[in-house]
């Protein structure tokens, strides 16, 4: 059976340190900031910004969170995007994706500024994770490499598998991994006979957004798993991308879902904030 990586408890942890590094700054008379922009009533997005508001609150970073109706215009959203560009008291701006449709949604990430980008998704943060340069790296990739990270695992010269190519996960973890010196195959929808690059993984990242499918017999024993995906099912349970029962008896350690990467990517959106609250400082 497969040791349960907690990621409630680890990023449990991180928002503790976070918590000290704010009452230091507070000292030097410096609170971190964090602006949510929320536009139209996506039930999903109003659960997030939740999360977020009460995850700063227990940081003890500042959080605005700007609701705007869902017939915002272009115009009127990129106006309120500049204005938290000035803000001297945002060090991050957050927009809650996916906006509505009438929205140029990579306009607006790019009208962010990249001191500001805590999402890591502007253009210039994902140029500099490719070349290797600082910048801000995006929260679930990050949460995930934090988890694989305190298994104590050596990343270096392990077979990696990615399974899905978001720019938001799977590409990102992907040259996260590189990085750390793994070998890594980035997997997806087109690729032929799947299983026989899942079983090569030593690590293995599911982000399909698929329930359930990744099953056990596709898994190398021994395998870290790291499974990204939220899928509700027509019952309203919520499972991952891997078949959790099943693949537990193969890996040696496993995220599960909910509990696992989720609560990693608010604990990594808060890191992001404070050290952008920190180069201000």
């Amino acid at each position: 059976m497969g040791n349960i990586i907690d990621g409630k408890a680890t990023a449990q942890t991180i928002r503790n340190e976070i918590r000290e590094r704010c009452e230091a700054l507070q000292a030097k008379g410096v609170q971190p900031g964090l602006a949510v922009v929320l536009v139209g009533e996506d039930p999903a997005s109003q659960i997030y910004v939740r999360n977020k508001e009460r995850g700063c609150e227990q940081a003890g970073i500042r959080s605005f969170t700007i609701r705007m109706p869902a017939d915002t215009t272009q115009a009127a959203l990129e106006a309120e995007i500049e204005r938290l560009n000035l803000a001297p008291e945002v060090d991050g701006i957050l927009v809650q994706l996916p906006l509505p449709k009438n929205l140029d949604e990579q306009r607006v990430i790019s009208l962010i500024s990249p001191n500001k980008d805590v999402d890591g998704f502007h253009v210039q943060s994902m140029g500099a994770l490719m070349t290797g340069m600082s910048g801000f790296v995006p929260c679930t990739p990050k949460g995930c490499m934090e988890l694989i990270q305190r298994t104590g695992i050596t990343i270096a010269g392990k077979e990696a598998v990615v399974v899905g190519r978001s720019n938001i996960v799977g590409k990102p973890v992907a040259m996260l991994l590189l990085a750390e010196s793994a070998t890594v195959t980035l997997c997806h929808s087109r690729t032929a006979n799947l299983a026989e690059h899942t079983r090569r993984a030593d690590i293995l990242v599911a982000a399909v957004g698929r329930p359930r499918m990744i099953t056990a017999d596709m898994i190398k024993p021994g395998a870290v798993v790291i499974d990204v995906g939220i899928n509700r099912l027509p019952d309203g349970k919520v499972v991952g991308d891997v078949d959790y029962d099943g693949a537990s008896e193969v890996a040696s350690y496993i995220t599960p879902v909910p509990g696992g990467v989720g609560p990693m990517t608010i604990a990594m959106l808060l890191m992001n904030t404070l050290k952008s609250a920190e180069a201000r400082a």
